[in-house]
């Protein structure tokens, strides 16, 4: 039951709703004392041969009057209780979604979306119903419980109600023991459905790879496999659950046998009325409701303290990157220097960058080259803060980096990433994602800049078309080509461009290139590229290799010197050559 005392914040949260619940759900328990005790007055008038017209209907009415009542407070009290359980829900989700934004790349690589998104749902439901159909269970089945053995005892026969509570310990053992291999049980269930989660999202987001390489019947076996594991291990927990209600059916049949046996001797030796022997046994008929929702509740509380603690787990996760309390709200401007000893990712010992210093002035377009797994990509992850702990300091204006807050630091910068991620929406509502506001013109404007309008115009329903999830319904081109318009749009201080220019041919590269010097005067432009022809017209270029710099300066006195760079650039004019039919 500890998982009520860890949700008893919410409880003090909402204490008004459950204890006009719970006091409701007493009231309910006591008037369903009231048939059973009719019952055994009219049999005992029915016995005395007194019953008449005006008795019958006295107590036809007032059993009408408690069913009316009943019926009322029953759909009160599941308003509060049950309406609570889902603001309970409501709370959880949006904190752990709250959570979820907040975390830095390296916790996502650390879990699987798949389990996060279990998290999310099956999960939040098992802590709903604890919260919800728990505290009904638990409520209803020790005070209508209590209540019951009350009326038995206090009206009827105190010797006969210890008799027939003889067998009650042996449930309450077995019950407690049953509940602990749920727990456990139901914690390799939930495990179990966040890998097939996680394989379900993986592989439909897949689907053209799966499909490529002929994988469909491999894939589908994998899925079969995960899914009978799912079953194997719900069907464990449906073993221990299943032990519930035979035991306690058990209990109170032997319950039943022993008040029959010894209530009808204290009927024939006078101790009791046949209609107190009816009362009794219709009172024990109500009291296997609470005995049997007393297993349902280990069942659910069982459940939930799991899903409760997998969910408190996630949210201990701490944050990698923390925003100091008195960070500075203003956007940055100004240059930007790189004063970089060393930086390693989290649980890594090798370095992955190393002696990084240069300054790039506002204004300047900085070109980043080198082959692939140099630490380009790296270099600019550290100026959008997605990893803080390095030896060093980035400086962006008068200011480290580190300085500033997340929201101002990252609004002055435009990122277009390497793997470009379109939501499912229309082509508009992809390009204004971090503008929602803005104005056709500007949409158009930067579609025209990224040299996408005309595709725009071609599509179906123009900038209205759905391009569909992750953008399965544009080429690799069309989508990069967007994402670079939707960083436009944001008119940002620092535009970066991670190789995103790698889909498009050199015609169409060169004349974004032509568009992004003209419209982005006086504002700094970051770009990698294995092509050379998409940095050559840099203020500064920069070759990175094995996480250090090699080369630095301009097109043409990098192309006059030994080295990478000019290698480079001769491979790549000779193939160029080549492709012209040279």
């Amino acid at each position: 039951m500890s998982i009520f005392k860890d949700l008893m914040w919410f409880f003090k949260q909402e204490k008004k709703a459950y204890v006009t619940g719970t006091l409701l759900l007493m009231f309910v328990a006591l008037l369903e004392l009231v048939p059973p005790k009719v019952i055994g007055i009219v049999i005992d008038h029915i016995k005395d041969e007194t019953l008449t017209t005006a008795i019958l209907g006295k107590w036809m009415l007032i059993l009408l009057v408690v069913a009316v009542i009943l019926y009322i407070l029953r759909y009160v009290w599941r308003i509060l209780i049950f309406g609570s359980s889902v603001k309970l829900a409501r709370q959880l989700r949006n904190e752990l979604y709250t959570h979820f934004t907040k975390m830095s790349p390296a916790f996502y690589q650390r879990k699987r979306i798949g389990d996060l998104m279990a998290h999310a749902t099956n999960d939040l439901q098992a802590i709903q119903q604890t919260a919800g159909s728990g505290v009904l269970t638990l409520v209803d089945s020790l005070t209508l419980g209590s209540f019951v053995l009350a009326a038995m005892a206090l009206t009827i026969s105190w010797k006969l109600t210890l008799i027939s509570l003889i067998p009650m310990p042996f449930m309450a053992i077995a019950t407690k023991h049953y509940g602990t291999l749920l727990h456990k049980r139901f914690l390799k269930a939930q495990e179990a459905f966040s890998s097939l989660n996680d394989k379900v999202q993986e592989s439909i987001s897949g689907i053209k790879v799966i499909k490529t390489f002929g994988y469909e019947r491999d894939d589908i076996e994998s899925f079969r496999k995960k899914s009978d594991e799912v079953v194997e291990e719900n069907m464990a927990v449906a073993r221990i659950d299943a032990l519930f209600d035979p035991t306690i059916s058990l209990i109170v049949g032997l319950s039943f046998f022993l008040a029959v046996i010894f209530g009808a001797r204290m009927v024939l030796d006078g101790e009791l009325t046949l209609g107190q022997l009816v009362s009794f046994t219709t009172y024990l008929g109500i009291l296997i409701w609470p005995m049997l929702a007393f297993g349902w509740l280990f069942n659910i509380v069982e459940r939930g303290r799991a899903s409760y603690d997998r969910i408190r787990s996630l949210l201990a996760e701490k944050e990698d990157i923390v925003e100091k309390t008195d960070a500075i709200q203003t956007s940055p401007t100004g240059d930007i220097t790189y004063d970089l000893c060393e930086f390693t990712y989290p649980n890594e010992t090798t370095p992955v960058l190393k002696n990084i210093h240069f300054t790039l002035k506002r204004g300047e377009t900085l070109g980043i080259v080198g082959k692939t797994g140099a630490g380009k990509t790296t270099l600019l992850k550290l100026l959008i803060r997605e990893f803080d702990q390095y030896d060093g300091k980035i400086m962006f204006g008068e200011h480290d980096i580190r300085e500033y807050s997340l929201q101002a630091l990252r609004s002055s910068i435009g990122y277009v990433p390497q793997d470009h991620f379109l939501f499912s929406a229309t082509v508009k509502e992809n390009i204004a994602f971090a503008c929602p506001n803005a104005s056709d013109e500007d949409i158009i404007k930067a579609a025209e800049i990224a040299n996408i309008h005309e595709d725009i115009c071609q599509f179906t329903d123009g900038y209205e078309t759905i391009v569909g999830e992750r953008g399965v319904s544009l080429s690799g081109g069309q989508k990069q080509r967007i994402s670079i318009a939707r960083a436009l749009l944001m008119n940002p201080e620092v535009l970066i461009l991670d190789d995103s220019l790698s889909a498009v041919d050199a015609k169409t590269e060169e004349r974004i290139l032509t568009a992004l010097r003209e419209n982005r005067a006086g504002k700094t432009t970051i770009i990698t590229s294995h092509r050379l022809s998409a940095i050559q017209h840099a203020d500064l270029i920069i070759v990175v290799e094995n996480g250090e710099i090699v080369q630095k300066g301009k097109h043409d006195q990098l192309v006059n010197e030994k080295g990478w760079y000019r290698e480079m650039y001769h491979r790549q004019q000779l193939e160029s050559l080549v492709e012209h039919g040279g």
